[in-house]
């Protein structure tokens, strides 16, 4: 049986469940700890004692709101655990935030539906989303 733990996930259960889905190299791991303290709210689901999935809030807990790393591992997916998981984020914002909120994400290509089902839209103008990866020390 699924249950779900609002929660930010351990540095051991985000490895988990990134090594299921092969996103080991999505993070760097000798700064994890720091960057799993640092989240707003997050979210696990476990099945028995296994973390079969993970996500987060980062952003500044007012008016900016990410939704961070939803993963679930394969062998556990079809079962809504990441629609779970994102709801249960938005109940958070909902809960929390002062005043309207903006949350946004990024998603993996399988995942587009997931979000859109939740009222997710693509940004295909204004606002449009951008990323720039700076090296470590730059």
């Amino acid at each position: 049986m699924i249950t779900f733990e609002d929660r930010i996930p351990t540095a051991a259960e985000q490895r988990a469940v990134a090594e299921a889905v092969g996103w080991l190299d999505h993070f760097d791991w000798a700064s994890i700890d720091r960057s799993l303290e640092r989240s707003l709210h997050g979210v696990v689901a476990r099945d028995g004692d296994r973390a079969v999935g993970v996500g987060r809030l980062v952003g500044d807990g007012v008016r900016y709101w990410y939704v961070q790393d939803v993963m679930v591992d394969p062998d556990a997916s079809e079962q809504g655990i990441g629609t779970r998981i994102v709801e249960r984020l938005l109940e958070h914002v909902r809960a929390e935030a002062p005043a309207e909120a903006v949350v946004g994400l990024f998603s993996s290509p399988e995942a587009v539906s997931v979000y859109e089902d939740l009222g997710f839209v693509a940004a295909t103008s204004d606002p449009l989303g951008m990323t720039l990866d700076l090296p470590a020390g730059a």
